[in-house]
């Protein structure tokens, strides 16, 4: 389906690039021609991950940086651009996460999601966005949100992720729109559940409750990352050129069966909220 020079002289950087879907995204995009650069707060999976398309003969830099902090972001911009040249691509797919009772959430834990999920994503959409509009050059951007952003699917006890998320759905649309005429395209994905690593320990609580979402998703599965790699690409690419401000959901159908992916939390007793949360506070 997709030719190998898809993404072909494209550079793209992609925050939170080292691990998960940031990864598999970032391999399929040098699969197919794109330059990247990932961006994140720890080194290692960073490193990893460009050797890795570097081994597979990509191009791939990296800069630790935390999105929270627009002069990191804007400096990791700036080496982005020494080492590929013009950057001309932005996935904004950093995030945090974790499943709560909001009566015992901290402000720091609050705070700490929002800061990094509608925060950062804002620090580098307009580090780069300034940039484009500056030089007269084309964009794209792409927001990795949550079914649970849009209204009629929320879930509960994921209160700080749904608030950012839904904040970066709302800027991806208001920005498709005034960024337009400086042919600046902005799309967003909604994932339903994808097990990665990061991701799955904070919010999937037991064994029980991952067999539990699974017999109750339509399609009795939960995604797999090159799923998610592959629309990603197709969404970049000049094919997908007149698709602007649009927000794509990949779920197998799950949100359509009952909105909000954590709702049935609702019936977890006390005591194994507080196992979990006992579990969270000692990572």
């Amino acid at each position: 389906m997709f030719r190998e020079d898809l993404l072909k002289d494209r550079a793209i950087v992609i925050t939170g690039g080292g691990t998960g879907l940031g990864r598999a995204m970032a391999l399929r995009f040098a699969g197919l021609g794109g330059k990247l650069f990932l961006v994140g707060r720890r080194e290692q999976p960073l490193r990893e991950t460009a050797e890795e398309i570097r081994s597979l003969g990509g191009t791939a830099g990296l800069a630790t940086a935390d999105v929270r902090d627009f002069n990191a972001v804007e400096k990791a911009v700036e080496t982005a651009e020494s080492e590929l040249g013009s950057v001309d691509t932005l996935v904004n797919n950093a995030a945090g996460n974790f499943v709560a009772r909001t009566e015992k959430l901290s402000l720091n834990g609050f705070n700490a999601v929002v800061s990094i999920v509608l925060s950062g994503t804002f620090h580098c959409t307009l580090a780069l966005g300034r940039r484009w509009i500056e030089r007269n050059q084309p964009g794209t951007v792409l927001n990795i949100v949550a079914t649970y952003a849009s209204s009629g699917s929320g879930s509960g006890f994921v209160v700080p992720s749904a608030c950012a998320k839904a904040g970066v759905l709302a800027m991806t649309r208001s920005l498709a729109v005034e960024w337009a005429r400086h042919r600046i395209r902005f799309n967003a994905i909604a994932p339903g559940p994808f097990p990665t690593e990061g991701a799955w320990s904070r919010l999937i609580a037991t064994k029980e409750w991952e067999e539990h979402m699974r017999a109750r998703h339509p399609m009795k599965r939960f995604g797999k990352p090159e799923e998610l790699a592959n629309l990603a690409a197709f969404l970049l690419s000049r094919e997908a050129e007149y698709v602007n401000g649009e927000c794509v959901v990949i779920d197998g159908g799950q949100w359509l069966r009952g909105a909000g992916q954590f709702n049935d939390l609702i019936d977890f007793p006390d005591e194994m909220w507080e196992a979990l949360e006992a579990a969270r506070k000692s990572k």
